[in-house]
């Protein structure tokens, strides 16, 4: 079997109906499977593969597992010499599965293949590529500064507005639509389960790096990742705290426990002073009818300087 694609669901199973009828539409020539693994959301999904899709191999976790270890339990599943780590709700405009595919045969010492992620919109997914996450990196992140240094190598992602259309070498991919090889995957000891949500793609892109391989951005295959079809589902809070959870366990593993703790506090600075921005701004935001988009802002602060104080457990 050339190719596995392997794909987790939580609570999308609509999105998942769409994803896997543009994958027979867009994917030619090449031998595959398709491996599906619920991660206890009971949504239905089953019923809709079997009645839609019966020659997909199902899995019915009894609990949510988490997408690192779903994968993980899918995977011991699967025959594909070659692996795709597909999100549910992403779709195959063009044949990107064929793409990634020749890329990871051609490409020099290659590791992880991505593939270009597009919104809904069709503009470009801007966290398809990144740099591996740092303290400075990390504290700086925002939308504005991203706008005014898109190319700047804090954020990694100068690649997304080079004018040409080749590969390039990339530190990390996001995990949405990522192809390795199965030897590869097994090397380096497959996702670390240790991640629930978030994060695991990053430290897969890190371990093959580590291992000696290169990560590619691959342009020419472009997928439309509609973002968090499952997340969206998930308490807002709880996504927004995983998100720094799980960049912390990165850095405490890669960088030590010293520089993950100066992490946590760098980031209780940043939530401290964010919220006495926003109180600041109130005004101007009440006057322009944001009141809405104001305590967003301030409940996805308040949540980090919550996890910042340790009060969050997973």
């Amino acid at each position: 079997m050339d190719l596995s694609i392997i794909i987790v669901n939580w609570n999308s199973k609509d999105y998942l109906r769409k994803c896997i009828a543009s994958i027979l539409r867009t994917t030619t020539d090449i031998e595959y499977e398709i491996v599906v693994i619920d991660s206890g959301s009971y949504d239905g999904c089953e019923e809709m593969l079997r009645q839609n899709y019966p020659f997909i191999r199902f899995i019915q976790s009894d609990i949510n597992l988490g997408f690192a270890k779903a994968n993980n339990l899918a995977f011991e599943s699967s025959i594909g010499r070659n692996l795709l780590f597909l999100n549910p709700d992403t779709e195959l405009v063009s044949p990107a599965i064929n793409v990634m595919f020749d890329a990871l045969q051609q490409l020099p010492n290659a590791g992880v293949i991505g593939s270009k992620l597009l919104n809904g919109n069709g503009t470009i997914q801007t966290s398809c590529i990144q740099a591996f996450p740092t303290i400075l990196n990390q504290f700086l992140s925002s939308e504005f500064l991203r706008a005014l240094w898109p190319k700047s190598a804090l954020w990694g992602m100068a690649p997304l507005f080079s004018a040409e259309n080749g590969s390039e070498e990339v530190e990390a991919l996001s995990g949405a639509c990522i192809m390795l090889k199965r030897t590869l995957f097994e090397h380096v000891e497959r996702f670390d389960d240790d991640y629930f949500m978030y994060g695991e793609d990053i430290d897969l892109c890190h371990k093959v790096k580590q291992a000696g391989s290169k990560n590619y951005y691959v342009p020419r295959a472009t997928v439309v990742h509609l973002g968090g079809g499952s997340a969206k589902k998930a308490h807002s809070d709880f996504s927004i705290v995983m998100m720094r959870e799980s960049v912390w366990r990165f850095l405490r593993k890669t960088r030590g426990v010293t520089y993950a703790a100066g992490y946590r506090s760098t980031m209780l600075v940043s939530a401290i002073g964010r919220m006495d921005v926003l109180l600041i701004l109130l005004p101007v935001y009440l006057a322009r009818g944001h009141w809405e988009s104001w305590k967003t802002s301030v409940r996805k602060w308040w949540a980090v300087l919550g996890w910042s104080l340790g009060l969050w457990n997973r």
